[in-house]
């Protein structure tokens, strides 16, 4: 069976549309509102969600997911209850799910498990955001197991060598930064995202799609028109979180993200 992901770039490139993928917070901020979050992105319009898996040292992340994270954690989300959650998800739709994690969170879960559970559950793919490259090829009990495709994160200022590892290795898609640091959407998209995307289309034809710093439909067009697509987090994230009591939030968030949805689907 093709993986998700493979087959939505496969549409997306047969329709001329870019991609618009979307980052949640699993649990966020709770499991029957994450859910209907879930629901509320993909009836929008989303073509790929990235659901982050709780963890209580999120390094990557900016203040928006980590308070993210902790809102999850705090209403009893865990590894088996991001499980859950896939299951769920997927007795109603089909928009691929990419969980978006630390090491740490797997390892006790047991590498091996966890790949089989998540493929079974209804995940598509992983990005593993503090394994390093060389660790991954040395040590492939890390990324063991069938079903989920290994995703790989490319910042501007990856060495050569490591970056032509990382898009050649790269499965579903890769995750291009649009500038160092931190997520967030503190600052908008870096003007050199259109030579970044143009040195790693000489490496690999697998999907490129930026993310960091887009949190409006001007961006999103942009940006979607210099890769295969785009991904929004923290502004996602951050509406969430101004929203998080309000029994409308799943609504109120497709309402936001649908003109963002909309712009990349157009960009050319």
């Amino acid at each position: 069976m093709a993986n998700r992901i493979d087959n939505t770039f496969t549409k997306l490139r047969d329709q001329s549309r870019k991609a618009f993928v979307a980052y949640v917070a699993g649990g966020d901020p709770n499991f029957d509102r994450s859910l209907e979050i879930l629901h509320a992105l993909a009836d929008a319009g989303a073509d790929i969600i990235e659901l982050g898996v709780p963890f209580s040292d999120p390094m990557a992340d900016g203040i928006v997911n980590q308070l993210a994270a902790d809102r999850a954690l705090k209403a009893g989300m865990n590894v088996p209850r991001i499980l859950d959650l896939i299951r769920v998800f997927r007795e109603t739709r089909e928009t691929p799910l990419v969980l978006f994690t630390y090491l740490n969170p797997i390892y006790a879960y047991g590498y091996e498990k966890f790949h089989e559970d998540a493929a079974a559950a209804g995940a598509d793919g992983i990005l593993l955001l503090d394994l390093p490259p060389a660790e991954e090829l040395a040590n492939p009990d890390f990324t063991h197991g069938e079903g989920l495709h290994h995703i790989h994160l490319i910042a501007p200022t990856t060495p050569t060598q490591r970056k032509t590892t990382l898009a050649q290795t790269s499965k579903g898609f890769i995750y291009a930064l649009s500038r160092t640091g931190v997520t967030g959407g503190h600052m908008a998209p870096s003007e050199s995202i259109g030579a970044q995307v143009e040195e790693l289309k000489t490496i690999t034809d697998t999907p490129i799609c930026v993310g960091f710093g887009i949190s409006n439909a001007e961006q999103a067009a942009m940006v979607a028109s210099k890769g295969d697509g785009i991904i929004v987090g923290s502004a996602i994230v951050k509406t969430v979180q101004e929203n998080a009591d309000n029994p409308e939030v799943a609504q109120i968030l497709k309402k936001f993200v649908t003109p963002l949805i909309e712009a990349t689907h157009s960009a050319s």
